[in-house]
């Protein structure tokens, strides 16, 4: 390995390790709008507060999110402990919380007099990030 690649690896591995511990679901099968109405609840909110509300919300969105925020969680869990340095996950709170636009499954659906309609199916990328409140 020649010395400048592995100084480039050197300098990701730092910044991977500098940076704040996320989760990311990619083409997520539901459509972005629905997702931003559950994530836009959460965003700022503590850890706790945040899996108790999408616990008991009615929305189909809310399980996803879930999932990629207890994974957010457990990222920084095991960050700490590769740090070697102590974590409260009652300290943890929701810094950056966003829903992009995933690619688009387009489907074919009869109509009449033989023609055919387009349908659009719609995915998200769900992207979730973590800190503590002494990091704030």
């Amino acid at each position: 390995m020649s010395r400048k690649s592995r100084e480039r690896k050197e300098r990701h591995e730092a910044e991977r390790l500098a940076a704040p511990p996320s989760a990311t679901q990619r083409t997520t099968r539901q459509s972005p709008y629905k997702m931003r109405l559950v994530i836009d609840q959460i965003r700022g909110m503590q850890v706790n507060e945040a899996l108790a509300m999408l616990q008991f919300s009615k929305k189909h969105a809310a399980v996803q999110i879930g999932k990629v925020l207890k994974s957010a969680v457990a990222n920084a869990e095991a960050k700490a402990r590769a740090a070697n340095e102590s974590l409260d996950v009652d300290d943890l709170y929701v810094t950056h919380a966003i829903v992009n636009e995933g690619p688009k499954l387009k489907r074919w659906t009869p109509a009449a007099m033989g023609r055919a309609t387009p349908m659009i199916k719609r995915t998200s990328h769900v992207e979730i990030v973590v800190d503590s409140k002494e990091g704030r």
